[in-house]
């Protein structure tokens, strides 16, 4: 798939968003998070949640010849719930996804921000952002979940 082809359009139901944020959290954070965070996460990124996120955030889907490789959210000036698919990532979908939410965002704030999750960070730093704050969330588990704040 040629990911300078890749489509971006409004999602119109919080099903697809849901399964794509499920799926993804599963299969990589924990690999990064303790029990309690991962759960957390999937808590966090319930599809109630989208559909109420719906009416105040901007949430798009990312495709490639029709195959849906992602979801990402604005709200403000902020990126947020942004989701590739494990077997889609690693291959320059995230970054074009991203190219495309920041111009979004650069076209009515000055600045990005972001919450970065540990296996995204990396991606965030190569782009640009800098760390601006370490945050940490005890979840009802007693785990911790942490993340950066970051800016561009």
């Amino acid at each position: 798939m040629d990911v300078f082809h890749m489509e971006f359009t409004l999602a119109d139901s919080s099903g697809l968003v849901a399964e794509i944020v499920e799926q993804t959290i599963k299969s990589v954070y924990p690999h990064y998070y303790p029990f309690g965070a991962v759960q957390f996460f999937l808590d966090l990124h319930r599809k109630q949640k989208i559909e109420t996120a719906m009416c105040a955030e901007s949430i798009y889907l990312a495709s490639i010849k029709g195959v849906v490789v992602g979801t990402g959210s604005i709200r403000g000036n902020e990126i947020c719930r942004f989701f590739i698919l494990p077997e889609y990532q690693g291959k320059g979908y995230g970054s074009r996804f991203m190219d495309f939410l920041e111009e979004k965002v650069f076209q009515s704030y000055p600045n990005v921000n972001i919450a970065a999750s540990f296996p995204a960070e990396s991606m965030y730093l190569k782009r640009g952002y800098h760390i601006v704050s370490y945050e940490k969330i005890e979840t009802e588990s007693g785990d911790f979940l942490c993340y950066h704040s970051m800016e561009k």
